[in-house]
């Protein structure tokens, strides 16, 4: 059918260029469901696509019982004292939490110029290369605990001391944040499309996070300025 102008043609040349993209993951499709199905062939899981409309999707194991398999993407998440999202990256596939361990010190020490004085994650980040990782960052104390196996003595007294129990005390905030994040910042669900509106979704969530953390502190440090001492108690001599 002949096109009656430029615009036409231009709309027309786009929809045909949308039909082959679908076309194309369509066909990857059906080629990984045969080489498993019917081939009996393992299909990595960086060669598999798990949404035609989504393809940048990951498949993540988290270890959850309800929720064995989850997808989307992992997302990194830093806090600093103060409750500053500091530091946050989308990641590829399903990395261990134990490779965020270095590129996130190397991150800080660029930020900030020095390394943290306490770094606390959970035992997911454990890994052998971890203390000398953070001694290098300039980090002084470690908080992370170890990811099984028998603990020997020098570990079990180090877990058990009060400065490693207040570390991993500080580490569960972040546990809070993730909650603020998800049901008040609407980072629970993308509905936009794309890679990197996904990426720029959780950075306005992250920006959003933070305006307001820094509100919160502003409006505490006004209520504190104002606050009126109160009267001297008389004192018998």
């Amino acid at each position: 059918m002949p096109v009656g102008s430029l615009l036409q043609g231009a709309l027309v040349d786009a929809l045909c260029h949308q039909i082959l993209h679908y076309v194309t993951l369509t066909e990857q499709v059906i080629d990984q469901a045969h080489r498993r199905v019917f081939d009996g062939e393992v299909v990595a899981a960086d060669q598999k696509l798990y949404s035609i409309f989504e393809p940048h999707t990951d498949l993540i194991k988290r270890g959850k019982a309800r929720k064995p398999v989850e997808f989307g993407h992992k997302v990194f998440l830093a806090e600093s004292r103060k409750g500053f999202i500091t530091d946050y990256r989308v990641l590829d596939g399903n990395p261990p939490d134990s490779d965020q361990l270095g590129p996130s010190l190397d991150r800080h020490g660029k930020l900030f110029d020095h390394g943290p004085k306490l770094y606390a994650a959970d035992r997911g980040f454990d890994h052998p290369t971890a203390p000398a990782l953070a001694h290098k960052a300039g980090v002084t104390e470690l908080c992370i605990p170890q990811r099984g196996g028998k603990l020997c003595a020098q570990k079990v007294a180090k877990q058990h001391s009060r400065r490693f129990k207040a570390g991993q005390r500080y580490r569960a905030g972040i546990e809070g944040t993730i909650s603020v994040l998800l049901r008040g910042r609407g980072m629970r669900r993308c509905l936009l499309e794309g890679r990197l509106r996904f990426e720029l979704f959780v950075g306005a969530s992250v920006l959003a996070a933070n305006l307001l953390r820094l509100a919160t502190l502003l409006e505490r440090r006004s209520r504190g300025r104002h606050k009126r001492p109160s009267p001297a108690l008389p004192r018998a001599a």
